[in-house]
């Protein structure tokens, strides 16, 4: 008892943390899209194609992942090796600089220093894997799902807020001085009391330090080492395929909205994520624990999954008229979604022992990372064929994912598995 009473006030901490910075997070996705493709913001010439705009957003949009493919990985290994606490803040100090940017370079109609913005807060950006490695140092075998649900609910609380409040914010019709850049301004503002709150509040969480190898080229090493092991590299392709899908949804989602029910306001974006966000949060902070204590990890997966790639090209059916009927179906695909991401990970955490765990999260938000970066750039050729493209392949990924899961994976803890 004296240790659980302990690790309450860390797991509140680690919670706020995320919260906060999913919330700057999720205030940038209503509004880069219409930032790129709608001309009246300038960002772009105002006689580029649409076509041409929507392969740049995809660019844009995976310039982030794939700067966070690189950079997390050595922020992971660097907090394995000198604690969790120092290099949370340096992450979060360099998303700081990076809203900063990116809210300058809208005013001056710089695409330019958007793209750099993106890049720097990408490589800086480990502290979501460092926040779940701390999760991972508090938890034992059995508390480590709902302990990452709980994480997970951080995610959901600040999906919700956060693309609300970035439509609203950019929103001139409610304040007339605000704008595209004001949503990034309001994040960096936040991001700076997320900074003082982790210097204030954040304990060190690291128990016994590793001498984890730290290079620029982790994540590809990460990469090779993900499919080098043989009972971890199934888990790794399930963990790819599942975010490949995951992704061609969310990162093009808005621009399905735009072409298809002309969405080209900053607000109604930002109400429909705002309402994916809701449901990730009824998932992960109300279902996730209760099913935990009766099924294990990889059982619900194995269900949750399924029922993603079931639900997801149900999104296509209704008309350009017919909008209302996405709000039908948008729950389920986010109850299903906020319960398999928690739980993968718990899987993908209980395959090592805990002296490893470090360097397995690492190896996932690499994965990960590269898992994010690939759909926008396809997304942003395939959607200039057909706007419906990107959702049916995130379905087609979300099921390949799930078959190998229950075809060829076989849990066994290994705990030295990256000792050669």
């Amino acid at each position: 008892m004296i240790q659980e009473k302990s690790n309450r006030s860390p797991l509140l901490t680690i919670f706020l943390t995320v919260f906060i910075n999913l919330l700057g997070v999720g205030i940038v996705i209503p509004v880069i899209a219409p930032l790129l493709l709608v001309p009246t913001h300038d960002m772009l010439p105002a006689d580029m194609s649409q076509e041409t705009r929507s392969i740049i957003l995809g660019f844009l949009i995976a310039s982030f992942p794939l700067a966070q493919f690189f950079g997390a990985p050595i922020l992971g290994a660097l907090s394995d090796r000198y604690g969790r606490k120092k290099f949370l803040a340096l992450s979060i100090f360099g998303t700081l600089i990076g809203y900063l940017l990116f809210a300058y370079a809208i005013v001056i109609h710089d695409i330019y220093l958007l793209f750099f913005s993106r890049i720097l807060d990408g490589f800086t950006g480990g502290n979501i894997s460092i926040a779940f490695s701390a999760i991972s140092d508090l938890s034992t075998e059995k508390t480590k799902a709902k302990n990452f649900g709980l994480i997970g609910a951080a995610f959901g609380l600040g999906f919700i807020l956060g693309p609300y409040m970035g439509g609203k914010l950019a929103d001139p019709h409610l304040i007339s001085w605000f704008n595209a850049a004001t949503p990034f301004w309001f994040a960096a503002g936040l991001t700076a009391l997320n900074l003082v709150f982790v210097f204030v509040s954040f304990p060190e969480t690291l128990k016994e330090k590793n001498k984890t190898p730290v290079s620029l080229f982790t994540g590809i090493y990460n990469i090779n080492t993900a499919f080098q092991l043989k009972h971890l590299r199934i888990i790794f392709l399930v963990v790819f395929l599942f975010t490949l899908g995951w992704n061609f949804f969310t990162q093009f989602f808005s621009v399905f909205l735009i072409h298809k029910f002309e969405y080209k306001d900053f607000s109604q974006i930002a109400n429909i994520f705002a309402f994916i966000g809701i449901w990730i949060v009824v998932a992960q902070g109300g279902l996730q624990r209760p099913l935990t204590k009766k099924y294990s990890s990889l059982k619900i997966i194995k269900v949750t999954a399924l029922l993603i790639g079931i639900t997801l090209p149900m999104l296509l059916f209704p008309s350009s008229t017919q909008v209302f009927y996405i709000f039908y179906i948008l729950p389920f695909v986010s109850v299903f979604q906020g319960l398999t991401q928690p739980n993968l990970t718990a899987v993908v955490s209980d395959q090592v022992g805990e002296k490893d765990q470090g360097q397995i999260l690492g190896i996932n938000q690499s994965i990960q990372s590269l898992g994010m970066a690939i759909p926008p750039i396809i997304a942003g050729y395939i959607h200039t064929l057909h706007p419906n493209l990107p959702i049916i392949v995130a379905c087609v990924c979300t099921i390949i994912g799930w078959l190998v899961l229950v075809l060829f994976f076989k849990t066994k803890k290994e705990k030295h598995a990256f000792e050669k």
